[in-house]
């Protein structure tokens, strides 16, 4: 604990996942405010215990199962609360609630998007990945497979999606700093990146999933005590708050209509795909299932994660509309010059963080702002974790050294690569301060759901999968929806500067387009290969199937 002198320096970190999703321009426009000591010292205070815990966790971290995974020994439930803590994002605190404030009901796309996707994982993938696999997903997706060239597609797919949800977490964090706690951007993302690779330098998967689950309670805490007061104003009927809400907005009856923020049905359903499906294609969510000791614990973990998930999104609608109500009530204290023209001070984003001093004072808005910082602070962990083992477990061990390296090494090189990782982060987190990042966490979700979780599916579903088939759908899926996002209209004309109107993609989002192509190549190309490794594919299959569905031969609870 020598280190703790730096923690102050860490003050700065933490928010940033993806008020990136739906800030767009709003994260270049943030300006400096007056230093706020009362959140800079309540997130003083969750750095110094979450540090603590990193220290106690150094004590437990030996092997490499207790580094990628806490050598299995994590619960259902305290699983449950991590998965909603590496998941429930400033993209999803910050962002919808802001959505909501500006769309009204539209804003819902993104929170059902998001928790839709955890079905999928529970009926589809949380019971085989912990039956099949052991550090990572590439350990199920190669299971049969010939294990270099699926494990180079997966290691590249989880490297790029980490890259991507990574920038987006650096560039929030600089700017919504620069509001809520007066600090300055640069300051702000080293602090992020120097706090991050401490928890998973020393820590690895314990500190790391201790960090989340505080960070789930300080979460859920201070938005369930946030809707609360404004329900409470309403006598704790939604319907009234409603009615004020559409009473006092600009839109008026609009608010409750949909069709506003995404208006032709192709980019809905193309949106809605990202978000469900690119959940399951997540490698920082994936990697948690490896977590628990069995597959009932992944199963339960899961249903403790939908559950707080979709409490949390419950509750970022009720902010967001107890935001329309208090904020648009008091312009002179909330918006840029006391005018509703001009916006709210800080960005569309601030919604929320500014409805916690409406309802609680600068305390609760010192509370607010510092698990806004929590919030990036474990997201960012996770991400380095996920980076970290796929290239010292995929790459270095199974590709490198054909599943013979030594624990040590590979240890060693998680560690390196969790240093480079955090070297890299704070590079493209100052590199990108400028830029517009608000497409990257969509093209993290759009990647995940075109490249990893069409391979994901069809290895453990399809028993004509092949490793042809699976690498080549994998890179088909990863190149389409990374082309596709640059020719739609939030790269090609709102970051490169296009005209309007001119880009060659006309939606918002690849998904569709994306996915099916991924799906569809994986299916021709693993039916037209005949080679002698196709064979030995197919004939893989029942194997994969019993283990899958029995747990019989699965990795125990720790050991390598």
């Amino acid at each position: 604990m020598t280190k703790m002198n730096k923690t102050l320096i860490a003050l700065g970190a933490l928010l940033a996942s993806g008020a990136a999703l739906a800030a767009g321009a709003d994260l270049g426009n943030t300006a400096k405010q007056a230093t706020n000591w009362t959140a800079i010292v309540m997130f003083g205070i969750f750095v110094l215990f979450t540090l603590y815990i990193t220290k106690w966790a150094a004590g437990k971290t030996k092997t490499a199962a207790d580094f990628y995974t806490a050598g299995g020994g994590i619960t259902g439930f305290q699983n449950g609360l991590a998965i909603a803590g590496d998941y429930m994002s400033a993209a999803s605190f910050l962002g919808i609630s802001g959505l909501v404030f500006a769309n009204g009901f539209d804003g819902l796309i993104f929170s059902i998007g998001w928790l839709v996707g955890w079905p999928i994982i529970t009926f589809l993938l949380a019971e085989r990945l912990r039956n099949l696999g052991k550090f990572t997903f590439a350990d199920v997706a190669s299971y049969r497979f010939s294990q270099t060239p699926v494990r180079i597609f997966a290691a590249t797919g989880s490297l790029v999606v980490v890259a991507f949800y990574m920038i987006a977490q650096m560039v929030g964090a600089g700017q919504l700093i620069k509001v809520l706690f007066g600090l300055d951007y640069t300051i702000a993302v080293v602090l992020v990146g120097i706090l991050m690779m401490m928890y998973v330098l020393f820590g690895g998967m314990t500190a790391t999933t201790w960090v989340q689950v505080i960070k789930a309670v300080m979460l859920l805490s201070g938005a369930t005590f946030m809707a609360a007061a404004v329900l409470f104003a309403f006598g704790f009927s939604p319907e009234a708050l409603f009615a004020k809400a559409v009473e006092i907005h600009p839109k008026h009856d609009a608010l409750m209509s949909p069709g506003g923020l995404i208006k032709d049905p192709i980019s809905a359903i193309s949106v809605g795909m990202a978000l469900m499906f690119g959940t399951a294609g997540l490698p920082h969510i994936l990697m948690r299932f490896f977590t628990v000791p069995n597959a009932k614990e992944a199963r339960k973990s899961v249903g403790w994660a939908t559950v707080w998930i979709g409490y949390f999104y419950i509750l970022t609608f009720i902010i967001g509309f107890g935001a329309i109500v208090f904020l648009m009530q008091d312009p002179a204290a909330y918006y840029v010059d006391g005018d509703l023209a001009k916006g709210l001070k800080g960005g569309g984003n601030m919604a929320a963080i500014h409805l916690s001093n409406a309802v609680g004072g600068d305390l609760f808005l010192g509370f607010i702002s510092a698990v806004a910082f929590a919030t990036i602070l474990a997201v960012v962990a996770g991400l380095t974790l996920a980076g970290a083992s796929a290239v010292s477990h995929d790459l270095y061990a199974t590709v490198i050294k054909k599943g013979k390296a030594e624990q040590a090494a590979e240890m060693r090189v998680s560690k390196i690569t969790t240093i480079a990782l955090a070297i890299l982060a704070i590079f493209l987190g100052i590199a990108f301060e400028k830029q517009n990042v608000a497409y990257m966490v969509m093209l993290a979700f759009a990647i995940a759901c075109s490249a990893n979780f069409p391979v994901l599916f069809m290895s453990l579903m399809w028993k004509d999968c092949t490793t042809k088939g699976a690498v080549a759908g994998g890179f088909v899926g990863l190149i389409a929806s990374a082309g596709l996002t640059i020719l739609s209209p939030t790269v090609w004309e709102a970051v490169i500067g296009n005209p309007k109107g001119s880009a060659p993609f006309p939606y918002g989002s690849p998904a569709l387009f994306s996915m099916t192509a991924a799906f569809a190549t994986i299916w021709i190309v693993s039916l037209l290969d005949k080679s002698a490794r196709a064979q030995i594919d197919r004939e893989g299959y029942p194997a994969q199937q019993v283990r899958c569905e029995t747990g019989i031969g699965a990795a125990g609870a720790s050991g390598h």
